[in-house]
């Protein structure tokens, strides 16, 4: 049920990513962002020394992952977002980040419930393609489906094989991806 919940968060933390990079003009988004990522480092300090935060402590208390700093991955998550942010296009980040929050979020939840064919470092084919296949179905409201396709495969490969946290390299790695294939602006 645990990671259940920290996946949900994380489905709807994208989201409200993708919302700010999607309807905010970029240089606001930048900032909201930036400020975002800053806040998140103060509140991240204050819990590794021990203070308490009304909501923010009880959550990493009961979400958050026993092996890692308070907050690791969505401080991460929000790190790739902006560092996308400044150096792509808009039309390559929105996927990008879309793509993360739901293939993250998606192969977890089906792969801890249904997975029953390990490939790799714990990870289920059922998880994988699954997080691909609906992570596809969603981009498909903003890419063509052939570009839905590259996103959520390139998404799941980084996904599965990351050697670092995937939250940093997958909207990276997508973005690159997609401006190559040359995605429409």
């Amino acid at each position: 049920m645990e990671e259940f919940l920290r996946k949900v968060l994380h489905l709807l933390f994208g989201l409200l990513i993708v919302a700010v990079i999607a309807f905010v003009p970029k240089p606001q988004a930048i900032i909201i962002i930036a400020v975002s990522l800053l806040a998140g480092a103060v509140l991240i300090d204050a819990l590794i020394h021990g203070f308490s935060i009304p909501m923010i402590s009880r959550l990493v208390k009961n979400l958050g992952k026993r092996d890692a700093f308070p907050g690791k991955g969505a401080f991460f998550f929000v790190l790739s977002s902006l560092a996308c942010l400044i150096v792509f296009d808009v039309s390559v980040v929105v996927p990008a980040v879309l793509a993360l929050a739901v293939l993250d979020s998606v192969s977890t939840i089906i792969g801890v419930r249904l997975g029953r064919h390990r490939i790799y470092n714990g990870k289920s084919w059922e998880g994988f393609l699954s997080g691909i296949a609906i992570t596809a179905a969603c981009l498909l409201v903003i890419l063509s489906p052939l570009y839905a396709c590259i996103t959520a495969v390139t998404a799941g490969i980084v996904e599965m094989f990351s050697p670092v946290d995937d939250n940093l390299l997958i909207p990276l790695v997508v973005c690159i991806v997609l401006s190559l294939a040359g995605v429409p602006g």
